[in-house]
C-alpha cells in the first residue's frame, strides 16, 4: 500500500491501514454485490454466438430481479440490431428492442425460470478484460467479503483488500464503520473517449445511503472528525449526494457526477483506492483529490517499486 499524505509517500502493507486512521474517524464502505452480468446467447435462427453485459434495468435505477427489460452492452455489436431474437436454450429468450447512439441496447427477456436462477445458470461475473483467468476461484475473489446488496457489474475494487483482521483492528482503534450501496456500472468503468475532460459524458449510477450512515457522517463532520471513503464508488455516492443536496442525504438516488480537478469536496477527508487505468475517470478523480502532479509522482514511484495496478492490484491511501 502506497500511503500519500500531503504529498509525502510511504510504503506499507494494507494491514497497516489502521495506524493511519484516528479514533473517531468514520470509514464508509460500499456493500454492493457483483451480479453475474456477463451472459452468452445464440442468435436465432443462425445459432451464432453473442455476448451481453447487463448494466441495469431499463425502467428502474436499482437492481430488480423482477425487471424484464435491461440495458446491456453487446458484442459483436453489428450482430445485435433491433428485432434480433436471442436464445438461452431451455432458460428462455430475449429480444433486442432498441439500439441507442452510445451502443447500449434495451433487451427484453422472456424467461422460463426466475431471473436470479437465470443469472446463476447462464451468467458469469464480468471480470476486467486484463484478467485472463476464468476460474471459479477468480470469480469468487472478485467480490468483497462484506458484499450484500446485488446490482453491480464490476467490483468496488479498493474494498477487495479488506479482511476480517483489518476490520477487527479498525474497530479496536475506535474507527466507526458504516455502509452505503452504489451499483457500479458504466459511470465507473467506461474509459474516456475524447481528448478533453469536458468531452466525456458520464453515465448515471444508482446509489442508496441509509439514514444511519447519513447521520454518522453529519455527526462526525459537525464534531470535526474525518470521513474516510473506501473507494472511488463511495466517493461518487457521497460527493454526488452532497453536490445535489448540500450534504449527504439518506435514501436512493442517482449520480452522473464527474469529479475532476477544481471540484469542491464536501464530505471525504481521505480516500482508499487502487491504481487506475490511463484515460479513466477514476484516475481523474484521484488527481482531483490529491492534486494531479502529486498523483503523477505517486504513480511513477509505484511503477519504480513494481506495485501491482488495476482491479487485483495494490492500494493507495490518500490524505490530501
Amino acid at each position: 500500500m502506497l500511503v500519500l499524505r500531503g504529498g509525502r509517500m510511504e510504503h506499507h502493507l494494507f494491514r497497516d491501514l489502521p495506524r493511519y486512521l484516528h479514533s473517531g474517524d468514520v470509514l464508509v464502505l460500499n456493500e454492493t454485490r457483483v451480479i453475474a452480468a456477463r451472459i452468452f446467447a445464440k442468435r436465432e435462427p443462425t445459432g451464432g454466438h453473442v455476448e451481453l453485459l447487463l448494466l441495469r434495468p431499463t425502467h428502474h435505477g436499482r437492481y430488480d430481479p423482477h425487471a424484464t427489460r435491461w440495458q446491456a452492452l453487446g458484442k459483436p455489436g453489428r450482430r445485435l440490431q433491433e428485432g434480433q431474437l436471442l436464445s438461452f436454450d431451455e432458460l428462455g429468450i430475449a429480444t433486442i428492442v432498441t439500439v441507442r447512439e452510445d451502443g447500449i441496447r434495451d433487451v427484453e427477456f422472456a424467461l422460463n425460470v426466475p431471473f436470479e436462477e437465470f443469472l446463476a445458470r447462464a451468467g458469469r461475473l464480468a471480470l476486467p478484460p486484463y484478467i485472463h483467468n476464468e476460474s471459479a476461484e477468480a470469480q469468487e475473489q472478485y467480490q468483497t467479503i462484506f458484499a450484500r446488496d446485488p446490482g453491480s457489474v464490476a467490483a468496488p475494487t479498493a474494498s477487495l483488500h479488506f479482511t476480517q483482521s483489518v476490520f477487527d483492528a479498525l474497530r479496536s482503534n475506535g474507527i466507526e464503520i458504516v455502509k452505503l450501496v452504489l451499483d457500479v456500472g458504466l459511470g465507473t468503468f467506461r474509459p474516456m473517449q475524447g481528448e478533453r475532460l469536458d468531452e466525456h459524458v458520464m453515465h448515471s449510477e444508482s446509489f442508496s445511503i441509509p439514514a444511519q450512515t447519513r447521520d454518522a457522517i453529519v455527526r462526525a463532520k459537525s464534531e470535526g472528525r474525518r470521513i474516510i471513503a473506501a473507494g472511488t464508488t463511495v466517493m461518487r455516492a457521497l460527493e454526488g449526494s452532497a453536490a445535489k443536496h448540500g450534504a449527504p442525504a439518506s435514501g436512493s438516488d442517482e449520480t452522473d457526477i464527474f469529479i475532476q480537478p477544481g471540484f469542491r469536496f464536501r464530505v471525504a477527508d481521505a480516500l482508499i483506492t487502487n491504481f487506475h487505468l490511463p484515460q479513466s475517470t477514476l484516475l481523474v478523480l484521484a488527481s482531483a483529490f490529491a492534486g494531479r502532479e502529486t498523483i503523477m509522482r505517486a504513480y511513477a514511484e509505484a511503477v519504480r517499486r513494481e506495485y501491482r495496478f488495476f482491479s487485483f492490484g495494490d492500494a493507495m491511501y490518500i490524505e490530501p
